[in-house]
């Protein structure tokens, strides 16, 4: 593996004793330029260098450890340089703690055209986004979201910008092929994608000495849900010199598809080098998602859900607690159930609003169409994430994850 100075990874534990469950699940504590992450952790999502409804003084209080910015949004509004000049986004944002940044791949293949989850997770009615203009070798043409001009990103591009945003751990770029474009298209996609991978790497090399500071390099396996493509582009990226992995692109329709295209890229992962390496799941973030995903050996999720759910007036509950009748992982404040319950949001939670609001309380806030209520749900969800989080590595240690996973979810 090459060598990334100030990073380091490290399985602290393994389920070994456990019969009902595979021995994948593991512990671990990944070191970074700006601080250790227990692993399985959550990276929550600062898309535009702004975790939506929360300050990163929130996010710290909440137990926070790592944070995501996104490369196309940032890169296209203030722009790679801009952020640079005023000291990386570590600075900008006002969070010093370990951030991760995905390569902008994602967005150049799923905005414009509809949800950024729909064609990439497996709505097969999703059309083909209309801001993408052409993919070519040297890279993605597509138009600006925000004002229609046309931009080029190319591997090294990528690379590039990521330098300038400053995160702790970058990603190579990837075409991130829609569901339903057959196995033909998925190959020659996944061929493309690890020509740009050599050339990320090339990149990130010339660029080790840069004015960003230590940065690790993942690379991504795609392959869509063909086990034999899994495997294929599970074991060239295990070849790279990278620091982690990560497992991205067309992940099936439903979360059952989900969990076995997930099983077909770890086998090779976890087997290809003689000590382990971070791997991350990207775009995944579901209570029952990282149950089954740590489960197989997974280090790392991210999701915009946490906030994204506050915006709607959502806030995650167990789906075993017996105050949750809908027996989901959220429920919804707006409904009118809510309307004099004078009890705490989540009493199994000790989270600022959680100890200091009511649910009909919250509830009237979102009636209301006060703001307030978007952050006070964004804090309690993202409390809750990093509670379930820890609960995970709890239930690993304790090699106990099979009876651990059915207190989440049976009554």
């Amino acid at each position: 593996m090459a060598d990334y100075p100030g990073f380091a990874f490290t399985v602290e534990h393994q389920t070994t004793a456990d019969p009902a469950w595979p021995d994948a699940a593991r512990v671990g504590r990944l070191a970074t330029p700006h601080g250790e992450i227990e692993t399985p952790a959550f990276v929550f999502c600062a898309t535009r260098g702004a975790i939506r409804g929360v300050t990163p003084e929130q996010m710290r209080a909440e137990q926070t450890q790592i944070i995501l910015g996104n490369t196309y949004h940032l890169m296209l509004q203030p722009g790679g340089e801009a952020v640079a000049r005023l000291g990386g986004l570590h600075k900008m944002m006002g969070w010093d703690g370990p951030m991760l940044t995905d390569s902008g791949g994602f967005q150049i293949f799923s905005l414009g055209g509809g949800s950024a989850s729909a064609e990439i997770k497996g709505n097969r009615k999703s059309e083909r986004p209309k801001m993408l203009l052409n993919i070519e070798e040297e890279g993605a043409v597509f138009r600006s979201y925000i004002d229609g001009s046309t931009h080029k990103l190319s591997p090294e591009d990528s690379i590039r910008v990521q330098r300038q945003l400053g995160a702790d751990i970058i990603l190579v770029l990837d075409e991130c092929s829609p569901y339903e474009v057959g196995r033909d298209y998925t190959a020659n996609s996944m061929a493309l994608t690890h020509r740009w991978a050599e050339r990320s790497v090339a990149e990130f090399g010339r660029a080790s000495e840069g004015s960003a500071g230590p940065q690790a390099l993942y690379g991504i396996v795609q392959g869509g849900v063909y086990e034999d493509l899994r495997r294929e582009s599970a074991e060239f990226t295990a070849a790279q010199p990278y620091f982690g992995y990560a497992i991205g692109g067309c992940l099936g329709s439903d979360s059952f598809e989900l969990e076995g295209v997930v099983g077909m890229a770890m086998a090779p992962l976890n087997t290809a080098t003689p000590t382990p390496r971070p791997i991350h799941l990207l775009g995944i973030g579901g209570v029952g998602d990282i149950w089954d995903g740590a489960a197989k050996g997974i280090d790392t999720f991210d999701c915009v859900n946490p906030t994204r759910l506050a915006r709607h007036g959502g806030a995650y509950l167990r789906p075993a607690f017996a105050d949750n009748p809908d027996e989901r992982d959220h429920v919804h404040l707006k409904n009118a159930r809510f309307r004099d319950d004078d009890a705490p949001l989540d009493p199994e939670c000790d989270c600022y609003t959680c100890r200091t609001f009511s649910r009909s309380y919250l509830h009237h806030l979102i009636k209301a169409g006060e703001i307030t209520a978007t952050q006070y749900l964004a804090i309690h969800n993202v409390a809750f994430m990093n509670r379930l989080m820890g609960e995970v590595r709890a239930a690993i240690r304790a090699d106990n994850y099979a009876a651990a996973k059915a207190s989440w979810f049976a009554r």
